[in-house]
């Protein structure tokens, strides 16, 4: 295999001209050459050439050392970011919030003393979040146009205005990281409200905050409202805005985002004020310093009140390492299926023999297993095919409901099928699940896409009914008015 020097990074990095995909760095045979594999290469006269931008990219990010606490939702920008640009970003292993961060060798780097903080291999620093994600996401996530950018940076500042300071002055308390204000809490619950309904509308129509691919305006404006979806937006206030929910976890069910923050878990109930977690959490948070006393007067005028939320907001931005600390641990979440009686049919081992055979063999294993008084299945058909464009937005649609879908694998199997193509297609598939009613009343987590599908329960005793099966297992045929068979989806 060839090996060219590009000539825009002599001597620091070689490039593999049989790479074409760009997969981020990696050692090489076990050669200390690093390849990097780019999306866009050219070769001309028997030379690669890559773009400027792209190797200076490469050689800005490499070695980077990220100082932060763990599981801060301002740190998770930059690290999505990161992981969707395929960059390798070092966390400092050896910092201790409120330590490190107030010595004197950090303060000389980062005079404010706040993280995340950021240090190149340059020695250049870099604070605030978004600032940091912005320098490690790649052209996508920032925008392609001038008009995408200016649209990215607007929803950056949405975040931080509209999202940030109400969510603080709502959780927080309840986290007992800030004293408790029963009237500051109120406005904070109108303002999240506010700032969600106009999120639910922007969202109606769209799958991402900007065009129809995730930008970090999703990124940074999901992990804004990480705390409310963890401890605050239990099943019935999050009800009304069922395109944000949507929206929110087709983001962090992302494998990028998964790598990062792990399997998230929405909030089953809102936590509850508890007067000792204030004092707990200031006495671990800081010793030396005095407790603040609960009974501050509250400002009458509004003006007042948000000036409070906003100065105590900022007050405790470094002390939200105190976040889990503060929270009781979470009850187990029930298994929607344990009520449900004992099948003969093992769904696991269909799909590992529908994923390892073909259909000639694994149809014939499903009906050959399938347990028709414990089972039920279901035909779904998109109720608003006249609205899909382009294929690959359809296929997104799919993706982000399984994605959503996730804890319902254990009790389903399902293949989604696209008919058509781009400004002329259909969704529609075949649902396997167990039970006999419709599944995703079972569990509020289910109940995000469902009501855009319209769905009919199939007679597994019916000629049809295999038809549709074979059909839709083996994708292959056409829709209702005759649309070939574009691709499919697997829920498995």
């Amino acid at each position: 295999m060839r090996l060219e020097l590009c000539k825009y990074c002599p001597g620091r990095i070689r490039h593999d001209e049989a790479d074409y995909v760009r997969q981020g760095l990696s050692n090489f045979r076990g050669t200390d050459l690093l390849i990097v594999r780019f999306r866009q290469t050219r070769f001309q006269a028997g030379r690669m050439e890559n773009s400027r931008d792209q190797c200076k990219r490469i050689d800005r990010v490499a070695n980077k050392i990220l100082y932060t606490y763990p599981e801060n939702f301002r740190a998770y920008k930059a690290l999505i970011a990161a992981q969707f640009s395929g960059i390798q970003i070092k966390i400092a292993d050896d910092f201790v919030f409120g330590e490190t961060n107030k010595s004197e060798a950090f303060l000389k780097k980062f005079p404010l003393g706040k993280v995340p903080a950021f240090e190149t291999c340059d020695g250049k620093y870099i604070t605030e979040s978004n600032a940091i994600a912005y320098y490690v996401a790649n052209d996508q996530l920032r925008g392609k146009t001038d008009i995408e950018r200016a649209l990215v940076i607007q929803w950056l500042g949405f975040a931080d205005s509209e999202i940030l300071p109400a969510s603080c002055a709502w959780v927080f308390p309840l986290l007992g990281i800030m004293p408790y204000h029963k009237q500051t809490v109120e406005h904070a619950k109108e303002d999240i409200y506010k700032a969600l309904a106009a999120l639910n509308s922007h969202l109606l129509t769209r799958t991402y905050l900007v065009e129809e691919r995730l930008t970090l305006a999703d990124i940074c404006v999901a992990m804004t409202l990480l705390h409310l979806y963890q401890y605050i937006l239990e099943p019935e206030l999050r009800k009304p805005y069922q395109n944000v929910n949507r929206w929110f976890q087709t983001v962090i069910y992302q494998p990028e985002s998964i790598a990062v923050i792990g399997a998230f878990k929405l909030a089953d109930k809102t936590i509850e004020y508890d007067p000792k977690k204030f004092t707990e959490t200031q006495g671990k948070s800081s010793k030396k310093e005095k407790k603040e006393k609960e009974s501050k007067k509250e400002a009458k005028e509004s003006k007042k009140e948000c000036k409070v939320v906003t100065e105590k907001t900022a007050a405790v931005e470094d002390e939200a390492d105190a976040t889990e600390e503060a929270l009781a641990a979470e009850p187990k979440k029930k298994n929607p299926f344990a009520s449900m009686p004992k099948s003969s049919f093992d769904l696991d081992d269909f799909k590992r023999f529908y994923s390892n055979e073909d259909e000639s063999k694994s149809i014939p294993y499903f009906w050959q297993k399938f347990d028709s008084e414990n089972y039920s299945i279901w035909l779904s058909e998109y109720k608003y095919n006249n609205e899909l464009t382009k294929v690959f937005m359809s296929c997104n649609l799919i993706s982000g409901m399984y994605q959503r879908l996730d804890s319902l694998r254990k009790g389903a199997f399902a293949s989604c099928c696209i008919f058509g193509e781009d400004n002329d297609n259909t969704i529609s598939g075949i649902w396997v699940w167990r039970g006999q009613d419709l599944v995703f009343t079972l569990s509020p987590d289910w109940q995000v896409d469902f009501e855009s599908y319209s769905w009919t329960k199939l007679d597994p005793s019916k000629e049809e009914t295999k038809t549709l099966v074979e059909q839709y297992f083996s994708w292959v045929g056409t829709d209702k008015e005759g649309r070939k068979f574009n691709q499919g989806k697997v829920f498995k």
